[in-house]
């Protein structure tokens, strides 16, 4: 795919809606802002009319606040029509969060991938007290800065639980070049990884609009981070792997209705955007590793900035990421330190 100078994305308004508003953004096509009590301070859910109900796609956390704004959004502007149908891009909590909600009390049915199903219902049942033992090696494997590793062991771990509501059994699964009807449009599900895997991502016929999840936003890129539940995890080659492939599918046509951030347009653009993003940062990664580092030492090649504690450990896992696909592509090796550190270095520095 080329780009030519002349591209650029544009947004389909310059200051997002208030949050909580419900905002058109196509004929049968709504948007819901939802805050989120972090950094990245808010989630974009959709709702599709599908004539005698409701299609939901992204649900927010499971907050009162949150049930609060969807509640009232019920009531008021989707008044007289169920939600019929939660569709979900991936597991991430920020996604699934209400889905269990919905069908609970609102009586909808579940659509999402397989694996995303699977992920979320384990991670939800899975509650920690405190840090597992695992989880604490895979630290230090990473180097983490000892003081904060001595901090985080002390302290309750975040769990799916804590803002994620029971998922019921049962779903409908969707997969790769699967058709769904909604909002009087048909939408063709293309399936990312390397953010999360089996991501959902749905791709109208009519070639106007794009539901993107977290596969495809503007201005920031999605972590990829490796955990102590794959250890030796690529998702940055699943991630290239990906964008490469949906670049074939790209127009500047399509409206792109993404998790975080604005609605956009100019997809071809961005996904090249994404695509040299990490190759750059790869590209600095492997002329910083002439020296032995540890994957904690390696930020400032890696985002081109300091990084605090409150983004500490989103930034640890991407770190991990990239080093592991240096390594799988044998551009490095890494040897364990005494106290259990990899310590990662380019091939013949």
């Amino acid at each position: 795919m080329s780009v030519t100078a002349t591209q650029k994305l544009r947004y389909l308004v310059d200051t997002p809606p208030e949050v909580g508003a419900v905002t058109q953004v196509a004929d049968g096509v709504f948007w819901l802002r939802l805050p989120l009590p972090m950094a990245l301070d808010h989630v974009n859910c959709y709702v599709l009319d599908d004539g005698d109900g409701w299609t939901v796609v992204d649900t927010g956390f499971d907050t009162g606040k949150t049930r609060a704004m969807w509640q009232a959004a019920v009531e008021g502007p989707l008044a007289g029509k169920p939600v019929r149908r939660v569709i979900v891009t991936h597991h991430h909590p920020d996604h699934i969060g209400l889905a269990g909600w919905f069908l609970s009390d609102h009586g909808a049915e579940l659509f999402t991938t397989r694996t995303a199903w699977l992920m979320a219902r384990m991670l939800v049942l899975d509650e920690h007290a405190e840090p597992k033992s695992e989880t604490l090696d895979f630290w230090r494997s990473a180097g983490m800065d000892p003081a904060i590793l001595e901090k985080r062991r002390k302290e309750r771990p975040f769990n799916f639980a804590d803002v994620v509501a029971p998922l019921p059994l049962g779903f409908t699964r969707i997969k790769d070049g699967d058709r769904i009807a909604a909002a009087g449009r048909n939408w063709l599900v293309r399936i990312g990884n390397g953010h999360a895997p089996e991501h959902a991502t749905f791709w109208s016929d009519d070639g106007d609009l794009v539901i993107g999840g977290d596969q495809l936003l503007p201005s920031i890129s999605p972590n990829l981070g490796v955990y102590a539940t794959e250890p030796n995890a690529d998702p940055v080659a699943e991630w290239l792997e990906s964008c490469n492939h949906l670049c074939a599918h790209a127009t500047d046509r399509q409206l792109v209705l993404p998790g975080h951030k604005l609605p956009f347009t100019g997809l071809p653009l961005r996904l090249r955007q994404l695509i040299d993003n990490h190759h750059g940062a790869l590209g600095r990664l492997l002329d910083y590793l002439g020296t032995p580092r540890t994957a904690a030492e390696c930020f400032l090649p890696l985002f081109k900035r300091e990084i605090g504690e409150a983004v500490y450990g989103l930034a640890l896992v991407e770190a991990m990421a990239h080093a592991n696909h240096l390594y799988h592509a044998g551009l490095v090796t890494r040897i364990r330190r005494e106290d259990g550190a990899f310590l990662w270095q380019r091939k013949g520095a």
